[in-house]
């Protein structure tokens, strides 16, 4: 699938490729870039995937929360 850039810079989606996406007029993309490709998906997209690559992770809230009660048994 080929699509060419506009005179503003614009690109058309080709419509079965949107469809397959479920991108539908409206639908927030974002558009991310390495040194191998640009990348496009969407937002809801992006949210999963950071969060499925921090699951597992601790929550820098439960750090400083962990790390307040350590201070304040040390203090007692």
């Amino acid at each position: 699938m080929t699509v060419h850039v506009g005179p503003k810079g614009r690109i058309v989606i080709p419509q079965s490729l949107r469809a397959r996406r479920g991108w539908t007029e409206g639908t927030v993309l974002v558009l991310s870039e390495d040194d191998e490709a640009v990348r496009l998906m969407s937002a809801r997209e992006a949210l999963a995937r950071f969060r499925s690559s921090v699951a597992g992770t601790s929550s820098p809230v439960d750090e400083l929360l962990a790390e307040r009660r350590r201070d304040a048994e040390m203090g007692d």
